[in-house]
């Protein structure tokens, strides 16, 4: 059974890393539910895809996914600004909800809606195969590459202390490669594990440490531990991994506040 998991370990890996790293520029912008909501974007055009003739998990339906993702990359990018009446976050969650209603909407049209909602929530992680973690793992790798090459610019725009007059298309290409790792770990991991891989290594990082340097490698630490503990533990007592992964996540949270607390 153990070596039926290889490949979804090997995977949430691949997406812890990537994803604690985006997960600290989201709590530094303090946009907290932008992924969620771009999560839901990107499950919202996978669901019109289906709609229009496209089954899930097939090119078409990725690219309805990621046209969504990159729209609404765009929009975030474009309503950005340092002195905003409404905060930021009140945006996202509207495009969160609306997308949210919308999809109820599709899947009241189509055929076996509650087993869509299943895969769109939790995604089909146990069911990658090596070419899925093959081409996440480049595409991972040449974003990775970009923020890594890129660094300075994007946490300058991050931080808000970018006052070049393009710091806007900063924002933009940051929200887009954002946009593409959602879009292709939805597809994988479904909305709720995305959103659990972006935020709780990220809080627990902050948690406990003040240096950007070593928040980096508490939540990847956070993020892989969790993600190997989760999987073992739903092979264990045979339970769901996503949402096993996700209660590990959580758990380590409530220790980190504890060792917060306690220093």
């Amino acid at each position: 059974m153990l070596a039926l998991m290889v490949l979804p370990i090997v995977a949430c890996l691949i997406l812890a890393v990537i994803h604690a790293y985006l997960g600290l520029h989201v709590m530094t912008r303090g946009v907290i539910f932008v992924d969620l909501a771009l999560a839901q974007l990107a499950a919202l055009g996978a669901l019109v895809g289906y709609a229009v003739g496209w089954p899930f998990h097939t090119t078409g339906s990725y690219f309805f996914s990621l046209g969504f993702t990159v729209i609404g990359a765009l929009f975030f990018a474009l309503t950005r600004h340092r002195n905003m009446r409404v905060p930021h976050e009140g945006i996202i969650g509207i495009v969160y909800a609306v997308s949210a209603a919308a999809a109820i909407l599709i899947l009241n049209a189509v055929p076996a809606e509650a087993e869509h909602l299943k895969d769109m929530l939790v995604g089909n992680l146990l069911f990658v195969d090596r070419p899925e973690v093959i081409k996440l793992a480049i595409l991972y790798g040449v974003i990775g590459l970009v923020h890594f090459l890129f660094r300075r610019r994007f946490w300058a725009v991050s931080r808000d202390t970018d006052t070049v007059s393009y710091a806007r298309v900063w924002d933009f290409l940051f929200y887009a490669t954002f946009g593409v790792v959602v879009t292709s770990s939805v597809e994988i991991a479904g909305v709720l594990l995305v959103f659990a891989y972006l935020i709780i290594p990220s809080v627990c990082a902050f948690l406990v440490s003040d240096r950007m340097r070593m928040r980096l490698l508490v939540a990847w630490g956070v993020g892989i531990s969790g993600s190997v503990i989760g999987i073992l533990t739903s092979i264990r007592f045979d339970l769901p991994t996503g949402p096993a992964i996700i209660c590990t996540l959580g758990s380590v949270v409530v220790i980190a506040g504890i060792f917060k607390c306690s220093g």
